[in-house]
């Protein structure tokens, strides 16, 4: 099968009769070729291009092919390199593996060698890329839904700083989606084979913070049975994300701020210091300036987490992208429950989820299009049922409550119809043949409900 696209190889050398030699063989063999004649051009020429591979040289004039691949793992480039030298011997052989060259070969390299070691790098690094993509499926991360300008901005961000190490604050009212951008850089990283461990620094009491965070040992303090693993630990290798940091006490801001400046933590009631390789991420739905201000939260605690801010809008900021949330979200639901498929929206009923003012976001959204799916009388879901189910008198807490109160479907469907009915009886005075006519029922059904339920005015 013909290749779709031209993979993409960069050619770094500072001798340009090498680079045209190896650029004309590449490219009758259908490769579109880059040339840099130092690694500084190299570099910048990286900033530009999604490159697919290089052919480096080790030894070139200014900052030689050794510092290049050295820079390269710093900025979390992954992508085969080939590396090329007139003088090959085995130590530098050994010092490329090491950096993570995929092969080492003697210029002038031999042509069938040299494209062998090409495609075997390609075919490896496409195995690479197609794990990564079905290790995302398994992991069922939601994607990152929206066509508006800060929601690409944010994606091309994740996308830049994801590879590196560099620790990422992001900021957002509450049910934005802070939680998904932080689970995406994850998915990006390289750490994407290690743990990711979140820790809610809200939900946990200031007093046990510090032995969720940093583990205890045995006899610590009153209850401590047994030694105890913290978060910093747990996620050693892989990704550490600190949910609202901004509830953070003083002394825990001060030990993290110690953890994150000598990558060494200490458990409680203990005196052995662990070293942790551990890239922290951390939200806040706080300003968190303000609290520097008002001494809540230390500033140089804030300038070791925020080395990247990345702010994610309310949806009242992005409501052009409502109508592919609903429709996501409600395709997603049918994937998960029967009482879902074949339902829809109509083009009315979006427009008038775009007119709602969303103050609980995302998260909002989301249960109310499951609110919509379960007790919607019709499949199409329009307008006028939204106004009388999305941002209806029914509590959040009894809805909820209700989710958690039923195993069975049935039992689950026909205590929701009888709420339904409920409601929409006494929103339209006891009339029957109105309310029949408003949920699109037959008045003699309707009638037969209600003496199921056994509803009472």
């Amino acid at each position: 099968m013909a290749r779709q696209y031209k993979l993409k190889i960069l050619l770094t050398d500072d001798e340009s009769s090498i680079r045209k030699a190896l650029r004309e063989i590449l490219e009758y063999e259908n490769y579109e070729v880059f040339e840099a004649g130092s690694g500084v051009e190299c570099l910048e020429l990286i900033g530009k291009e999604n490159i697919d591979l290089m052919l480096l040289d080790i030894k070139m004039q200014g900052m030689d092919g050794m510092e290049v691949m050295e820079k390269l793992n710093e900025q979390g480039h992954d992508f085969p390199v080939i590396m090329l030298s007139g003088h090959g011997n085995i130590d530098a052989a050994v010092q490329a593996t090491k950096l993570g060259a995929f092969d080492f070969l003697q210029k002038p390299p031999d042509l069938n060698r040299l494209l062998i070691s090409v495609r075997n790098a390609l075919e490896k690094q496409s195995l690479i890329l197609e794990n990564k993509k079905m290790r995302r499926r398994i992991s069922r991360v939601n994607e990152i839904i929206g066509d508006s300008d800060p929601i690409k901005n944010i994606r091309n961000t994740i996308k830049k700083v994801a590879p590196t190490d560099a620790r990422v604050l992001i900021t957002g009212e509450n049910g934005t989606g802070k939680e998904l951008v932080a689970r995406w850089l994850h998915e990006y990283s390289r750490r994407n084979n290690g743990p990711f461990v979140e820790v809610n620094c809200a939900a946990i009491p200031a007093e046990l913070l510090e032995s969720e965070l940093f583990g205890h040992e045995k006899g610590a303090f009153t209850g401590a049975a047994n030694r105890r693993i913290g978060k910093f630990e747990q996620a050693d290798g892989g990704t550490l994300f600190l949910d609202e940091i901004g509830d953070m006490s003083p002394v825990s801001q001060a030990k993290v701020l110690r953890a994150l400046q000598e990558n060494v933590i200490t458990r409680v009631g203990g005196s052995e210091a662990i070293k942790v390789d551990v890239r922290v991420l951390s939200a806040t739905n706080k300003d968190l300036k303000e609290e520097i201000a008002e001494h809540r939260f230390r500033e140089d605690l804030f300038h070791r987490l925020s080395v990247i801010p990345i702010h994610v809008p309310p949806l009242r900021e992005r409501r052009n992208d409502i109508e592919l949330l609903a429709r996501f979200f409600l395709e997603e639901l049918a994937g998960r429950d029967i009482i879902f498929a074949g339902k829809s929206f109509s083009d009315e009923a979006i427009v008038k989820l775009k007119e709602l003012e969303w103050t609980g976001n995302i998260r909002e959204l989301h249960n109310v299009v499951e609110r919509l799916g379960i007790l919607s009388p019709d499949n199409i879901i329009d307008a006028n049922t939204i106004e009388m189910l999305a941002m209806s008198k029914l509590e959040p807490d009894q809805f909820d409550g209700m989710l958690g109160d039923y195993e069975d479907f049935q039992e689950f469907k026909e205590a929701s119809e009888n709420l339904f009915i409920k409601y929409h009886l006494d929103k339209n005075d006891w009339n029957i043949s109105q309310t029949a006519d408003k949920i699109g029922i037959q008045r003699s059904h309707l009638y037969n409900k209600i003496k199921k339920y056994q509803i009472e005015r």
